[in-house]
């Protein structure tokens, strides 16, 4: 029936499809289209309508019909996209017009971006404070934050609405990444573009300077290149080959060259030369790529244990991660400082940073090896603990009276019957990301 919630039972056979991380929060879509998210939510990025955290993952209420086909999340923010409703969603921080929806305002349910409405959007990047959207077509359209540029529209102007990248009309854009300030775009001709924030190498083109229009990475016209990602301040591309290329800042050993030095240009990652790389995610300061027999490697920053590998030692080389079941490694992704991997049989591991509930195991604690999230993993979905078939605790509160200044007087007492929504209190400032 047209408009009908997805069902709740029979979830034996559910499989996460579609994951994603942000900077202290974690996003997953289910095979029936239930998006869930857990960690922190202070600026409305769980989409639940509160600013409260949540240690383990909850159906997202208001995108239960949506018909969600891929999630994405940004530093504090998320976006959830539906091929079948052809709309793309967004909820979160909205400084600098990041959600895309006209105004600064941060959302805390989820809210359609009216400008990309049958659009036929069919894949999204999210960075720290700009978002990329591609149509089926291959264009390319950017909003949020541009003080470096990194919407490619040469202008440093925030864009609070999506804007068409002209620079590109006429090329097929078939993958994006965005990182802290910086872009990157796969072409259907196997080129690569970059733009925005350059000043460690990150974008490939040899000299350390920003761009605010898109520019063809010359070092990599000899291969095809068919998937980027991106860091904060590094970037990443693997070719038809699975060779991964990294370049950018390599303070925390992120490149995987076995060094700290950073990389101007693209450079191959030699020690992943013998394997097909099908898989790459760019964590804060840390990166994570599988290979085609589903094997998952991690290199980089690792004060968390988001490497996976057991330690809390950073890394300049890749090193295989254990303990991921007898399945192989089909999807991943890194936040600022955690992981998350879904194997093929639909068991899901988090590890890393967890103090914000991230990790979505109930315990606030950092974990530095895989730890396996039942919740989320295929033959132990519990429609009940997820709250798949549940109504909201509270009605929606809108930006203009989400802080809601109490007066001295208490005024009547409300009706019995009347709902409402608790209030996020005030905070004196944003809290700094843990």
């Amino acid at each position: 029936m047209a408009g009908a919630a997805p069902a709740t039972n029979g979830t034996e056979s559910l499989k996460v499809t579609s994951v994603c991380c942000g900077s202290s929060h974690s996003l997953a879509l289910l095979s029936n289209g239930i998006v869930l998210s857990w960690g922190r939510g202070e600026d409305g990025q769980l989409g639940h309508g509160d600013a409260e955290e949540r240690p383990t993952p909850h159906a997202i209420y208001h995108l239960r019909t949506s018909q969600c086909s891929a999630v994405y999340s940004g530093a504090e923010y998320s976006v959830a996209l539906s091929t079948a409703k052809n709309e793309v969603y967004s909820w979160g921080w909205g400084d600098f017009g990041r959600l895309g929806h006209g105004d600064c305002n941060d959302v805390f349910i989820p809210q359609t971006i009216s400008a990309l409405s049958g659009c036929n959007i069919v894949k999204i990047a999210c960075g720290d404070t700009h978002t990329l959207a591609v149509t089926d077509c291959g264009d390319l359209y950017a909003f949020g934050r541009n003080q470096n540029g990194q919407l490619g529209l040469g202008t440093t102007h925030d864009a609070i609405v999506p804007q068409h990248v002209e620079a590109l009309k006429g090329v097929e854009v078939r993958a994006v990444a965005c990182g802290g300030e910086h872009s990157l775009a796969a072409t259907s001709s196997g080129e690569v573009y970059s733009w925005g924030w350059g000043r460690y190498g990150n974008l490939g083109l040899g000299p350390a300077e920003d761009k605010l229009l898109p520019s063809k990475v010359a070092s990599m016209e000899d291969v095809k290149v068919v998937s980027v990602a991106c860091g904060w301040r590094h970037s990443i591309v693997a070719d038809s080959e699975g060779v991964v290329y990294t370049f950018g800042w390599c303070k925390y050993g992120q490149l995987g060259h076995g060094d700290t030095c950073d990389q101007l240009r693209p450079k191959a990652v030699e020690a992943l030369k013998d394997r097909r790389m099908v898989a790459i995610s760019g964590g804060w300061r840390h990166t994570a790529a599988a290979d085609d027999a589903g094997n998952l490697y991690t290199w980089g920053w690792n004060k968390f244990g988001q490497l996976g590998v057991g330690s809390t030692a950073d890394s300049t080389k890749p090193v295989q991660v254990r303990g991921l079941g007898e399945s192989p490694v089909r999807l991943l992704s890194c936040g600022w400082r955690h992981t998350i991997a879904v194997n093929d049989a639909g068991e899901v591991y988090t590890w890393g940073r967890g103090v914000n509930g991230q990790l979505g195991h109930s315990t606030l604690v950092d974990t530095p090896s895989p730890k396996r999230l039942d919740a989320l993993s295929t033959g132990s979905i519990k429609a009940e603990e997820l709250g798949l078939g549940a109504s909201p605790t509270g009605t929606y509160v809108p930006p203009a009276d989400r802080y809601a200044i109490v007066p001295d007087k208490p005024g009547p007492a409300p009706a019995s019957n009347q709902r409402f929504s608790t209030v996020p209190e005030m905070p004196a400032a944003k809290k700094p990301r843990s």
